[in-house]
């Protein structure tokens, strides 16, 4: 009420957006339910344009916003506000059509309807064939039929000039349950990813907003509902160590040292920014490491699925189904933190899982035929492959780095000893180079030639090399 009742900008704030916080989440927020660099510094920069997007639960909104009257910087001086065919708006019932001006003028009627009529009226409204025939669900009140129907109503509202603010407190003010499951969460940030990408091609895109929308914060929403995007580049990288584990060669130009003084100095910078952004919301380096993980793990599975849902509702198919997330139950109940985090260690197999395990096993498979490389020449693996190739095993290790969270979660109840799946993988990459040094041995005795591209020669294919640029 505080920020609404500001002298400066209170009466253009639609409404007040709290941080979400969670119960029951593990310890070290292996899926990144808290989701802190989101809630505590996106949202807070925010805060200096036109404010946070609505985020579903943890706010306060102004009345006068949800029923699509301007704010009072968009209106002429002094003028009131005055709905036009307000029944074929806000629907048929007189007292809540009356009382709507009324609010959004600042104004309290001193006469109160009498108790029997109020409560016929209430009884009215509630129901659910009273928004039949209005705007409610598209230009009134919350936006139905889509998955992220949160964010497209706060963009309606700050797309008609309104302004938002961002409150957070000590002890939080609203608090709630997030899922713990790996495949739970997936199917939670389908639903997100996907409910975006179909904000981004409608009528709701951020490009096609009034002047009344600050440019930068059309960015912002731009970047909200446009990110899924991105991953199909991301997940073709990922599987880049395909081409050259199958041939021995790499298919893209060896990078000159100018190009790589570029390039890292742009990483370098990016993570710095990074880095000052959340010392300067006050997070920890667990906070914007989960960030950079679970990123990843989305943009390698379920970014790409929810891209495919796009591509299907564009082409006028049914898009993929949105499953409902379960959450765990509160653990007010008297149960220990086992029986809480029973959840976070079961492993429920589902086709979201497939994609992002095939980018580890692409990845540890190179590492392994790297190794085997290294041991069938008898030299150094950065005599034998390179500098280049020396370059792409860091990659492969820093995808695997940043798949941790999601290797633990297949591992179900033996990922409560991490330490099994550093060897799991180190045994892995073992096999592979076992299998590359024997392939070799039986091929081609003798040779350094890759295995996969030898038995390709032997069975009639074309060999790799001339499909290289």
């Amino acid at each position: 009420m505080c920020f609404m009742l500001d002298r400066r900008h209170g009466d253009d704030t639609a409404f007040v957006q709290f941080p979400q916080r969670f119960d029951d989440v593990d310890p070290t927020d292996r899926y990144c339910n808290h989701n802190r660099v989101f809630f505590d510094a996106t949202s807070l920069g925010l805060n200096g344009i036109q404010g946070p997007s609505y985020v579903g639960t943890g706010c306060l909104f102004r009345r006068a916003a949800l029923y699509g009257a301007d704010p009072p910087r968009w209106r002429p001086d002094n003028a009131k506000v005055v709905l036009d065919n307000p029944y074929r708006q806000l629907g048929n019932s007189m007292p809540f059509v009356n009382s709507v001006p009324l609010a959004a003028n600042q104004e309290r009627s001193i006469t109160p309807p009498p108790a029997a009529s109020l409560t016929e009226e209430l009884a009215d409204v509630a129901a659910c064939a009273y928004e039949d025939g209005t705007k409610w669900g598209y230009c009134v009140g919350w936006v139905y039929n889509i998955a992220t129907e949160d964010v497209v109503t706060g963009f309606r509202l700050h797309r008609k000039g309104w302004l938002s603010e961002y409150c957070a407190m000590d002890p939080d003010a609203f608090r709630g349950t997030a899922p713990i499951n790996l495949t739970e969460r997936l199917y939670q940030i389908l639903r997100w990813s996907g409910g975006s990408l179909d904000m981004f091609f409608s009528h709701n895109c951020p490009l096609l907003a009034g002047r009344r929308l600050h440019p930068m914060q059309r960015v912002a929403y731009t970047n909200m509902t446009a990110y899924p995007i991105s991953a199909a580049f991301i997940f073709v990288y990922d599987l880049l160590p395909l081409t050259w584990l199958s041939g021995g060669e790499f298919y893209v130009q060896k990078p000159f040292q100018t190009y790589a003084l570029y390039l890292f100095a742009g990483i370098a910078m990016m993570e710095a920014s990074g880095m000052v952004e959340v010392t300067w919301a006050g997070l920890t380096l667990l906070d914007w490491c989960r960030n950079e993980q679970f990123y990843m793990i989305g943009a390698t599975g379920v970014y790409p699925a929810a891209v495919l849902h796009s591509l299907l509702r564009l082409v006028g198919l049914k898009g993929l189904p949105f499953k409902l997330t379960s959450k765990p139950q509160s653990g007010g109940g008297g149960g220990g933190a086992r029986e809480r985090l029973a959840e976070l260690y079961e492993v429920q197999w589902a086709p979201l899982l497939v994609p992002t395990v095939v980018v580890m096993a692409v990845n540890v498979a190179a590492i392994g035929a790297a190794a085997g490389k290294a041991v069938a020449c008898e030299s150094s693996l950065a005599q034998v492959a390179g500098a280049a190739a020396a370059g792409g095993l860091l990659f492969n290790v820093w995808v695997l780095l940043l798949l941790y969270p999601f290797g633990l979660g297949i591992m179900g109840r033996w990922s409560k000893r991490p330490y099994l799946l550093f060897l799991l993988l180190v045994a892995a990459v073992v096999a592979v180079a076992s299998v590359y040094v024997a392939l070799l041995a039986v091929f081609a005795p003798g040779s350094t030639v890759a295995p996969l591209r030898m038995v390709g020669s032997l069975l009639g294919g074309v060999s790799p090399a001339s499909w290289r640029i």
